[in-house]
């Protein structure tokens, strides 16, 4: 099972940046994906998740200003960051989990600065 990170970078505080994760070796339209992430120092936390049936959840940190979704047939799941805070400066990961399966990226690191 791999799970591919992609998109991260330097952004100015009120920018957008997309964030894009690729699956393989699950079936993937089975899977709730999620997104996290890890400051400096600061413990791991969900951003976003979206289930099987396409129902999506967010941080309260996150609401209105990222929006996460998925294409099943690519075995992707994407993140658009806009208004970008400097406090969203993390690294961010993927995560795909049914039943007590779980899996994780590695991550992609996401910068806010001006």
């Amino acid at each position: 099972v791999q799970l591919q990170a992609s998109g991260g970078g330097l952004v100015q505080p009120g920018g957008s940046l997309s964030l894009s994760c690729v699956a393989s070796g699950i079936i993937f339209s089975r899977y709730t994906i999620g997104w996290y992430r890890q400051a400096p120092g600061k413990q791991r936390e969900l951003v976003a998740d979206i289930d099987s049936g396409g129902n999506t959840n967010y941080a309260d940190s996150v609401k209105g200003r990222f929006t996460i979704s998925r294409d099943n047939a690519k075995n992707m799941v994407y993140l658009q960051m806009n208004s970008l805070k400097p406090e969203d400066t993390a690294v961010y990961y993927c995560n795909a989990r049914y039943g007590v399966f779980r899996y994780w990226g590695q991550g992609t690191q996401v910068t806010v600065s001006s």
